[in-house]
C-alpha cells in the first residue's frame, strides 16, 4: 500500500488506534512521550484509541530498552526470533507478543481498521525496527500482527 494510500484510509477512517507515546503519554521505555503535533492534525475528529503495547502487557514505565533478536516482528510471531532487554539480553517475547494480542483486541473491540504507530519501536515499527544494534527494513511485533489481522498500519512519519 502506498503512502497516499494510507493517507486516505486514515482520512476516511472512523476509529484509530494510536501509539499512545504519540499523544503525549509518557510510556515508552525511557519515561518520555513522542507526542506529535502532526499525528493529533491527522486525527481531528476521530474517535481514537490509545494503546501502547509493553504498557498493556504489564512492562512498566520506564523500563529497559529492548530489541529484537533474530529477525523482525513477523519472525517473533513465527516463534523464530525473541524480543530481548538490549542490555541484559533477558527475553521479553511472551510480553511483547501479549501486547500485540491485546492491541489487536482493542482495534477490533472499538472497530479501528487503521493503526498509526511509532516507527522504529520494536513493537511498534511499521517500516523499520531495530534487530540487534541494526535498524533494518521490517515491522515490529504489533504491527506486524496488525497488519496480518488486515489493520492499516500507518508510521507516524508518513502522515
Amino acid at each position: 500500500m502506498t503512502r497516499e494510500e494510507k493517507r486516505a484510509a486514515l482520512r476516511e477512517s472512523r476509529v484509530v488506534l494510536v501509539s499512545a507515546c504519540l499523544l503525549g503519554h509518557a510510556c515508552r521505555y525511557d519515561g518520555q512521550s513522542k507526542g506529535s503535533d502532526r499525528v493529533s492534525q491527522a486525527l481531528a475528529g476521530k474517535e481514537v484509541v490509545p494503546i501502547c503495547p509493553e504498557t498493556g502487557a504489564g512492562m512498566g514505565t520506564p523500563r529497559p530498552a529492548v530489541v529484537l533478536r533474530g529477525g523482525t516482528g513477523e519472525a517473533v510471531l513465527a516463534g523464530q526470533a525473541q524480543a530481548v532487554e538490549r542490555e541484559s539480553g533477558q527475553d521479553q517475547t511472551a510480553a511483547f507478543r501479549r501486547g500485540a494480542e491485546l492491541a489487536l483486541e482493542a482495534a477490533r473491540r472499538f472497530g479501528a481498521t487503521v493503526a498509526v504507530l511509532k516507527e522504529r519501536s520494536p513493537s511498534c515499527g511499521t517500516q523499520g525496527t531495530y534487530v540487534g544494534e541494526r535498524l533494518v527494513q521490517g515491522r515490529g511485533v504489533t504491527a506486524a500482527l496488525l497488519h496480518a489481522s488486515g489493520i492499516i498500519t500507518v508510521s507516524d512519519e508518513e502522515l
